[in-house]
């Protein structure tokens, strides 16, 4: 009933479900976390041009599932 209600599927009513369940909206983002942090710290210009100039930016390998 809840499917037909929202005009979709089954199946897509399920993963909708799903999805809130696992995401729902009112999560930290740990970016969003990670800039409030930096903002409340009042870096100035010069710390933050060092921390981009220590931070390892060499790319991740990607996963292997064998």
């Amino acid at each position: 009933m809840r499917a037909a209600t929202h005009g979709r599927s089954t199946e897509a009513e399920i993963r909708d479900i799903l999805e809130t369940a696992v995401r729902p909206p009112e999560r930290v983002k740990l970016g969003s976390l990670l800039a409030s942090i930096a903002r409340e710290a009042e870096l100035t210009d010069a710390e933050a041009e060092l921390f981009d100039q220590l931070r390892d930016k060499t790319p991740a390998d990607p996963m292997r599932f064998e």
